[in-house]
């Protein structure tokens, strides 16, 4: 009996490690770069458009599948949009999503990965300067980019953003985001 004990404690331990070592979770945070691309005219008014600085953070998995791949599914808030300037006013669009991007990672080596993946975007929160709620509530996209690991559990992001959907309901325009993320793993 005290040997199946101590095997069954030796296998959940055991089970316990390895499991650790495949899935990590954290949470991370950062700055995005982001603008629309497209056709930004409105009822014959043409806009020019520059881009916004605002912020994205959240929750963050790492699932190693093989010893220099892995999966890293997110859950972030992720503020997106423009600002809009014509010869009479500007105006500033700033869309607030909750994004699920599932990214593979290809280690490079240790610590150097490449990721690729698709993005889910549900829009929550839509800030403008003119009385208009014209976002599409839902937007699908392409992330790819670069990541480092600092340390076993830091690391730091770099990744572009392209929307395939509609951002706007009005116009012809898509989200086109630059991020820079820092993170912790535990």
């Amino acid at each position: 009996m005290k040997k199946i004990f101590l095997a069954a404690v030796l296998f959940i331990a055991t089970s316990a490690s390895i499991q650790a070592q495949l899935v990590q979770f954290g949470v991370k945070a950062g700055v995005n770069f982001a603008n629309q691309t497209g056709d930004a005219s409105l009822e014959g008014v043409e806009f020019d458009k520059e881009g916004i600085t605002s912020y994205h953070a959240g929750l963050v998995a790492e699932i190693k599948l093989l010893d220099r791949f892995a999966i890293q599914p997110e859950l972030l808030y992720s503020t997106q949009g423009a600002n809009y300037k014509t010869a009479v006013q500007d105006f500033k669009n700033e869309l607030g999503y909750i994004s699920i991007p599932v990214m593979a990672k290809f280690y490079l080596t240790d610590s150097f990965s490449l990721e690729v993946g698709p993005q889910a975007s549900f829009l929550v929160s839509e800030k403008n300067d003119f009385d208009v709620e014209n976002g599409e509530t839902f937007e699908f996209g392409l992330n790819a980019g670069l990541g480092f690991k600092i340390t076993k559990n830091f690391f730091v992001q770099g990744r572009y953003g392209l929307g395939l959907t509609e951002a706007s309901k009005d116009a012809d325009v898509k989200n086109s985001t630059v991020q820079i993320s820092a993170g912790f793993l535990f």
